[in-house]
């Protein structure tokens, strides 16, 4: 189940295709039977919640909030708690996509996918961690069709 709130008015975000893709990434993960919650917000808002669960007085483009430590038992079926909540600014979001020359739809995605990498467990603190956590990024952003943004 996805549940998905974007508080910020005329931002022009197809709330259909983004939760279809969140599918997509949640299936191309071996997460289809969880829940998870995709939140689009200003940097107003964005700034409150990094100064509050970060103590980082900025907006930034994500944040992710995990709900369930380790991974999951494919054995315990019975119950699945929530994988997280992710959170992406549509501000930061486009001022990103001007820098990279793409789609806001396609910042987005990105984002989703970051997030969503977080809430598994990934990080991008060490060198040897971020190299990890770029290629699933790029794997998944393959299974999605988005070309990657990154330059090498």
């Amino acid at each position: 189940m996805i549940y998905y709130r974007n508080d910020v008015r005329k931002s022009g975000v197809n709330a259909r295709k983004m939760k279809a893709t969140l599918q997509r990434l949640l299936a191309a993960v071996g997460e289809t039977g969880t829940s998870i919650s995709l939140s689009l917000v200003d940097d107003r808002s964005m700034k409150e919640l990094n100064r509050g669960y970060r103590d980082k007085d900025k907006a930034t483009d994500v944040l992710s909030f995990q709900q369930r430590e380790g991974r999951r038992s494919r054995s315990n079926r019975a119950y699945v708690p929530p994988l997280g909540d992710i959170v992406i600014s549509v501000d930061t979001a486009k001022r990103q996509a001007a820098e990279y020359d793409a789609p806001l739809e396609r910042e987005l995605e990105r984002l989703m996918i970051h997030g969503l990498l977080h809430l598994l467990g990934h990080d991008h603190v060490r060198a040897a961690e971020r190299r990890r956590m770029e290629l699933e990024e790029r794997r998944l952003a393959a299974c999605i069709g988005m070309p990657w943004p990154y330059e090498r």
